[in-house]
């Protein structure tokens, strides 16, 4: 339980320390976050694979095949219909910066509300893997979603402060969004915990919604600034970095 909370913290704690880097540099080139969006995307690829997906199989027995395929779509069709309700905004919020330099709050509050809403699953999934008891496993899992919520902290600062937030609302809302994931993945930890029969699936839903993520909203924000091919790079350097250090700890 100890490493669950100290985990549930670090993961919603790198929201708080990306959006630390968004006010030491607010001006910080789409390149480089496109970059380590990119590594992370790569990471949680990975994580979603080898530390969900393929073990969500091993645990599902007979049905191993059928619950895990259920599972992933189930996890992607959760967060498409959250996308539908509350769709991230990424695009949006950088054009009415550029164009007016002063953002739009009511459109802004809804982008930050939409990451908030996101974290919950990814937090979930961070937890969900506590459940098959392999903690090196599950660490690394936490780790690849916690590095994604660095540079989701730092795209927080920039719009706000922008719109006329103070910088300690600004900084407070970031740290909302962080606890929001905390949250998630006590929730994911509890589930799998009261039920050991629900692991195999509720594995899969974890992979299915990282690998949405990382389709729908990672990859296309990371090749939207002009930078591709040095994206598509990160994200096997981030792959490959996940698979040495799975193949490391055993």
């Amino acid at each position: 339980m100890k490493e669950v909370l100290l985990t549930a913290l670090g993961v919603g704690g790198a929201t708080v320390i990306g959006a630390a880097i968004g006010f030491a540099f607010r001006k910080i080139s789409h390149k480089f976050s496109d970059m380590v969006l990119s590594f992370a995307a790569g990471v949680m690829l990975a994580a979603a694979v080898l530390g969900l997906i393929i073990p969500s199989l091993e645990y599902g027995g007979k049905f191993g095949l059928v619950m895990t395929v259920a599972g992933i779509f189930a996890g992607a069709i959760c967060l498409n219909l959250i996308d539908k309700l509350v769709p991230h905004l990424h695009r949006m919020v950088d054009l009415d910066i550029e164009s007016h330099n002063n953002g739009n709050l009511d459109k802004i509050l809804l982008f930050v509300m939409a990451i908030a809403i996101h974290n919950l699953p990814e937090g979930i999934a961070a937890g969900v893997g506590f459940g098959s008891g392999d903690v090196a496993q599950a660490m690394v899992i936490a780790g690849g979603i916690a590095l994604q919520n660095i540079p989701e902290g730092m795209v927080i600062i920039g719009p706000m402060l922008a719109a006329g937030v103070s910088p300690k609302k600004t900084f407070l809302v970031a740290m909302g969004t962080g606890l929001v994931e905390v949250v998630g993945t006590l929730i994911g930890y509890f589930a799998v915990s009261l039920s050991s029969a629900i692991l195999p699936f509720a594995l899969a839903f974890a992979g299915g919604t990282m690998l949405y993520v990382i389709s729908d909203e990672m990859i296309p924000e990371t090749h939207a600034h002009g930078n591709e091919r040095g994206a598509t790079y990160a994200l096997l350097v981030g792959f490959c970095v996940m698979l040495i250090t799975d193949v490391l700890l055993g």
